[in-house]
């Protein structure tokens, strides 16, 4: 990974990197070879790693994630770590959105929650799956940038907001399943409130060192999970004044 990359990869999980060399900017204008680029990451960084929903694997295989990252990054959008996107913030390696979309297990229909909308990558995959998906960013320009590659690919399911997510989308909820790409030190109660009975909620924990946990509403109250150590950008806004 380039040094310029590594002061920034703050979103990827604890495991080793597959590397692949990065693209020509004559293959990223090649919709045949930006495709053939997405079928590689899913067999050889995702369902070689153990995931294997089926869902999962074609929302991966099917949004340009390159059309998601600056035109600086674009050759290496399809490689094994996180890149910057601006405003120090980063999207997450490929592994990592599909470890966290598989978490929600969404079988189609559900109404899901993304509380850092970042580049709009998370989010377009999410939308390749449920029904409706919400957005938060508290970063306008990152919003604005992500909704220009929204809709330059046509995805009209996909709702974004800016504002702080610890409070969440209250006037939309409950919802199936909630996403959170930045870390918290503890969980915000308005996201756990927010989720329907059965439905999950998928977020990195902690402050240097964190876990990406899944808490599940029972009709009693959570069950939770501790999945892999991970490494996030931590969340702004009201998260740091808990």
């Amino acid at each position: 990974m380039p040094p310029s990359v590594r002061a920034t990869a703050l979103a990827f999980s604890l495991v080793a990197f597959c590397y692949v060399a990065p693209v020509s900017a004559a293959a990223v204008d090649d919709p045949a070879e930006m495709a053939r680029r997405r079928r590689e990451m899913v067999e050889s960084q995702i369902r070689s790693r153990g995931i294997t929903d089926g869902r999962v694997l074609q929302a991966m295989a099917e949004v340009p994630r390159h059309l998601f990252v600056p035109p600086s990054v674009r050759g290496e959008a399809y490689e094994d770590y996180p890149l910057p996107i601006g405003a120090q913030q980063t999207i997450s390696q490929p592994y990592i959105v599909a470890l966290m979309t598989s978490l929600l297990e969404l079988t189609g229909g559900e109404r899901v929650l993304e509380v850092g909308t970042g580049s709009g990558y998370q989010a377009a995959v999410l939308s390749r799956i449920a029904r409706e998906v919400y957005s938060i960013e508290i970063l306008e320009p990152l919003s604005s940038s992500a909704r220009r590659a929204i809709d330059g690919i046509g995805y009209s399911n996909i709702h974004l907001r800016v504002g702080d997510g610890w409070a969440g989308w209250k006037d939309s909820a409950p919802f199936d399943g909630i996403l959170v790409t930045a870390a918290p030190e503890k969980v915000p109660q308005p996201l756990l409130d927010q989720l329907k009975v059965g439905g999950r909620l998928v977020i990195p924990v902690g402050s240097y060192f964190q876990d990406l946990l899944v808490y599940t509403r029972t009709s009693t109250g959570f069950e939770k999970r501790n999945v892999i150590p991970v490494r996030f950008v931590p969340m702004t806004g009201e998260a740091t004044r808990q």
